[in-house]
């Protein structure tokens, strides 16, 4: 679950770091309430859970309220990242001396947590200039101590005086990591400002939700969470899917194999509309509600549906997409790989009992031919 800005600086509250002074507004009116309470100037953020917000004019600096005014009417309703924006964050515009980086999340092949630091903050900073960024792999029974993080500041190269302040904020952070079952944590920009004192002027926040068994807080913030249309009918459906930018949309029973999904569509030439795993089983509803989210999607030209029939036996997964075809009418061309236990059977099932897919309706025998001719369906359309 990826939390907006405002969510994510009251997330990091919680563990003692310091954010400026601000508040929540949805309309002109609340956002000129909240200015009146600050000091000028102030800074108008989009509350989007998506990146590129500076770059799509949704980060304004306003000096009075007649600038203010002028930059909410501006960005409540704008589009970035494929999200409305509905609500802005206002809040005391820092007067910055520098401006750092740091962030937290999990190094999965090297199974430990990474905590980087960098003396350049700011946009892009990744792409810009990897170099610049300090790395520390941190054993998970281990901890992050003080004197581990004031290391790293220090060869991050920070300002002798800033090098304490964001050791401590290093340390809150991975706390927060930790304790509030986070897969990332990230500050962007942690500014030092004129008058010596850390500031976290923007978070990125994004939660386990394998842990939300843990949080029952989380449905307050899960329930004000912008997902993308697709994301939220998938969720509604109980299905496990991220919204892509590409033409092939994928259903695969397992998470393993829908990303080997996705980089055999990707070694075809083609592009991934969504990544869908419908789990162990492909019974009639599920494949019904698997084709239904992949039709709520304008720009999936073919679907392929890859199944490895392992406990789950290829014959039964046969019946299940033969009742869903008839079931759900899809857009796309369906190109349907079966393998594993009882896979010629499930063929033949499909051969005979899915008349309602006719000639939009492909099976290939292997992963890669069936990536192939989805890759080709979709560039016809």
């Amino acid at each position: 679950m990826d939390l907006m800005e405002y969510q994510g600086k009251g997330y990091l509250a919680r563990w003692g770091i310091v954010m400026q002074p601000g508040a929540l507004a949805s309309t002109v009116e609340e956002s000129l309430i909240v200015a009146e309470d600050l000091d000028w100037p102030v800074v108008v953020k989009a509350q989007v859970p998506v990146g590129g917000r500076g770059k799509a004019g949704g980060v304004k600096l306003a000096g009075d309220p007649d600038e203010l005014i002028r930059h909410v009417t501006a960005i409540l309703g704008m589009t970035i990242g494929g999200h409305l924006v509905r609500r802005v964050w206002v809040e005391v515009a820092s007067e910055v001396a520098v401006e750092y980086y740091v962030g937290i999340t999990l190094d999965r092949t090297a199974k430990d947590h990474l905590v980087m630091v960098s003396a350049s903050g700011g946009v892009d900073i990744e792409q810009s200039d990897p170099a610049a960024i300090a790395r520390l792999h941190v054993d998970p029974l281990d901890g992050l101590s003080m004197e581990a993080a004031a290391s790293l500041v220090a060869e991050a190269g920070l300002a002798t005086d800033a090098q304490h302040g964001t050791a401590e904020v290093l340390v809150r952070l991975y706390r927060c990591y930790v304790e509030g079952d986070a897969e990332l944590v990230e500050v962007n920009p942690l500014a030092l400002t004129v008058g010596g004192q850390m500031r976290c002027l923007d978070a990125k926040v994004t939660l386990d939700d394998n842990a939300a068994f843990r949080h029952p807080e989380w449905d307050e913030l899960r329930a004000s969470v912008e997902l993308d249309p697709r994301e939220r009918l998938a969720r509604d459906r109980g299905l496990n899917y991220i919204g892509l930018d590409g033409t092939v949309g994928i259903i695969a029973n397992g998470a393993g194999l829908a990303m080997a999904t996705l980089d055999v569509v990707d070694a075809a030439g083609g592009a991934a509309a969504n990544f869908l795993d419908i789990g162990g089983g492909a019974n009639a509803a599920v494949m019904a509600a698997a084709l239904e989210v992949i039709n709520a999607d304008p720009k999936v030209a073919s679907i392929l549906v890859n199944i490895f029939g392992g406990i789950t036996r290829c014959d039964e997964v046969a019946n299940g997409i033969a009742q869903a075809l008839g079931n759900v009418a899809a857009r796309a061309p369906i190109v349907l790989r079966l393998d594993g236990t009882n896979a010629e059977e499930g063929r033949a099932i499909l051969a005979s009992r899915a008349p309602a897919g006719g000639s939009r309706l492909v099976v290939r025998d292997t992963m890669l031919d069936a990536a192939r001719t989805a890759v080709e369906l979709a560039a016809r359309r």
